[in-house]
């Protein structure tokens, strides 16, 4: 039964690119016998070979891997253990829905899932204990981005391709620190803007209960344990490790009983347009990163940097508002193969290691998620609150300045970023 459904959810992952190669290079032979330009055909060759990558199958796998979770029953069973390991504290509600995010983002890889399934879960809880629609919203938005810092995270394998092979292990074990600071940087924020309402208390759970929702919610936080464990050991690669999620996410699916067999047909598809979506992207800004060196544009940029900027700080600050831009309007992919060709050479002219310059960049284009016009999470976040745009920005200020704040921190101090991948040998 596993292999059968290994198989189809392989074959649909990566049919919409697989497809979208052999057009292309059905394209290509013909253009070679057109006589066009050599260097169209090299741009066409660069989409059509792109994905010849096994690094990039872990993709798919953990597209597949984080749709099994969302629709098994996992987002449940951690917001209840969340909501009562932090029933205690102040402003209660608002730390469970970062936490509840962060696990979750963790376990799904991806924001949009974690702004839909928590988003969905917390929002009805805070708004009936008094929290303000819009500010619950922002809470979601803003939280929900955390995973893709936290292992495992597609958008660091990306960015492995494109800075041209920094290890997976590494940049996973790096994000760790990083983006646990980021939630709890809008933790801060959150008690700071929710203490005077009156869903701040909610009840306290006893040991017992607990230990029971502990209990229920392990199987779902092992996911992450069983992935890191392999991959830092040794025992598989990070493709592996992606395999290895989707037989775990698919037995607990399964297991919680909460997922119909019958609509496991509907999860594989739904993998498969998100990981099509994600190939194509890749494929086609993967060509951009090559017409870009061939006009070489990133030794430009880089002389042009550190002859007008020179200072290293400066330089950084520079980079960082121009990603902070480019988020606004580029989505996180293409942006991390474009950019980072770009902006890598000049860093690591002056001594900064590619592992720091990677968690970096990709806690800037988070933000660029939350953020209009093009803000995939943010246009989530306000659809599953059900509210309006000029209703959330306002909230959405405050949590701005925390994660902007955390990724300066990141910025100019590199052992947050650096010392559990030095800890670990990387």
């Amino acid at each position: 039964m596993f292999v059968l459904l290994l198989t189809l959810a392989l074959f649909l992952a990566i049919g919409v690119p697989v497809a979208f190669a052999v057009g292309l290079s059905t394209l290509l032979a013909m253009a070679q016998h057109m006589s066009l330009d050599p260097t169209l055909v090299t741009v066409a060759q660069r989409i059509a070979t792109s994905l010849d990558s096994f690094t990039l199958l872990a993709i798919p796998f953990f597209i597949l891997a984080g749709s099994l979770m969302n629709h098994g029953g996992s987002a449940r069973r951690l917001v209840d253990f969340a909501a009562a390991l932090l029933s205690p504290l102040p402003s209660a509600l608002a730390h469970v829905h970062i936490t509840a995010s962060m696990l979750f983002g963790a376990i799904s890889g991806s924001a949009v899932a974690t702004a839909s399934a928590i988003g969905s879960l917390m929002g009805p809880r805070m708004v009936s204990r008094g929290y303000d629609r819009d500010f619950t919203a922002a809470i979601n938005i803003t939280a929900s981005t955390t995973g893709l810092v936290i292992p495992p995270s597609n958008v660091l394998i990306v960015y492995s391709l494109a800075s041209g092979g920094t290890s997976i292990a590494a940049l996973f074990v790096a994000g760790y620190l990083p983006g646990i600071l980021m939630g709890l940087a809008l933790m801060v924020v959150a008690a700071a803007f929710s203490s005077n309402r009156r869903g701040g208390i909610i009840i306290v759970a006893s040991q017992n209960k607990t230990a029971a929702l502990l209990a229920a919610a392990l199987p779902s936080l092992g996911l992450p344990v069983v992935v890191m464990g392999g991959i830092v050991s040794g025992v598989f690669t990070p493709t592996e490790a992606s395999a290895v999620a989707v037989v775990y996410a698919l037995g607990l699916a399964l297991a919680y009983g909460e997922m119909p067999r019958n609509q496991l047909p509907k999860v594989f598809a739904d993998a498969a347009i998100t990981a099509g979506v994600v190939m194509f992207l890749i494929a086609t800004s993967v060509a951009l990163s090559w017409l870009l060196a061939y006009e070489q544009v990133p030794q430009r940029v880089a002389g042009a940097l550190l002859a007008t900027v020179g200072h290293p700080v400066a330089i950084l600050l520079v980079i960082n508002f121009i990603l902070l831009v480019v988020g606004t309007f580029i989505d996180m992919t293409p942006a991390v193969l474009i950019f980072t060709p770009i902006f890598l050479p000049v860093v690591t002219s002056f001594g900064m290691d590619p592992i720091h310059f990677g968690i970096m960049m990709v806690m800037n284009l988070c933000i660029g998620l939350c953020t209009p016009p093009l803000g995939s999470v943010l246009f989530v976040g306000i659809g599953v609150a059900n509210t309006k745009l000029k209703s959330v920005l306002p909230h959405l200020l405050p949590l701005f300045v925390a994660t902007i704040a955390t990724l300066l921190i990141v910025t100019f101090v590199p052992a947050v970023s650096l010392w559990l991948p030095r800890l670990f040998g990387y």
